[in-house]
């Protein structure tokens, strides 16, 4: 063998081993990022779990929350009911926000419970009144809401104009509430263009809001 084909083949040799060992370091590398890898992909699956956890007990807590206000809610309206200022400590509070839902209104022009007019030998009381703009809320609070209610409602809502003839111009609504309401009778309402507000999960809401008939 020539000193030139063992110089050739001995940088050949020098070459492969090279190779080799690059390959096999490039194996080690490619196992330690496979490591690696798996690492954090088991460390974000903890992760994840440990969010959704977390997200659950967030849930629990938000809806124990939830029914303990619901409960606290219930409880003073029910003394509210007993001591007869259902209108004012539950109703009369929700007025100006129901205004706001119902019609835009971001400021009431007039706010009022226990009003009472005075027409000749007649009087009237109004458990609350809310004058917004365009539009007139009259309420009337009630320990049991029966059907009888909404058609003296209308009644009250067709005699209003005599005793406050300022607001001639102006649309009524109607407004019943009371604690809790029978199905029926929401619909009955509904029929009659009268809003019905009870409780809802946090405070009064109105549940017929889409039903509102001006008189």
């Amino acid at each position: 063998m020539s000193e030139a084909t063992a110089q050739k083949l001995s940088e050949l040799e020098q070459a492969l081993m090279e190779l080799a060992y690059q390959g096999m370091k490039t194996e080690m590398e490619l196992a330690r990022l496979s490591r690696e890898m798996r690492e954090f992909k088991n460390e974000m699956k903890a992760f994840k779990n440990e969010m959704l956890a977390f997200k659950n007990e967030m849930r629990t807590f938000k809806d124990e929350v939830r029914w303990e206000l619901k409960q606290l809610n219930r409880r003073i309206g029910e003394v509210s009911n007993k001591m007869g200022t259902l209108a004012e400590d539950m109703v009369a509070p929700n007025m100006p926000r129901v205004a706001k839902e119902l019609f835009g209104c971001e400021k009431p022009d007039f706010w009022g419970v226990r009003i009472k007019k005075r027409k000749g030998s007649e009087n009237r009381e109004y458990d609350v009144i809310v004058v917004c703009g365009d539009y007139v809320l009259i309420n009337e609070t009630k320990t049991k809401l029966k059907t009888a209610h909404v058609d003296e409602m209308i009644e009250m809502l067709e005699e209003f104009r005599t005793f406050f003839p300022e607001y001639k111009e102006k649309k009524l609504v109607g407004i019943l509430a009371s604690l809790y309401v029978d199905e029926s009778i929401v619909q009955y309402a509904s029929k009659k263009g009268i809003l019905i507000m009870c409780m809802g999960d946090e405070t009064m809401e109105v549940v017929n809001g889409k039903d509102v008939k001006f008189y």
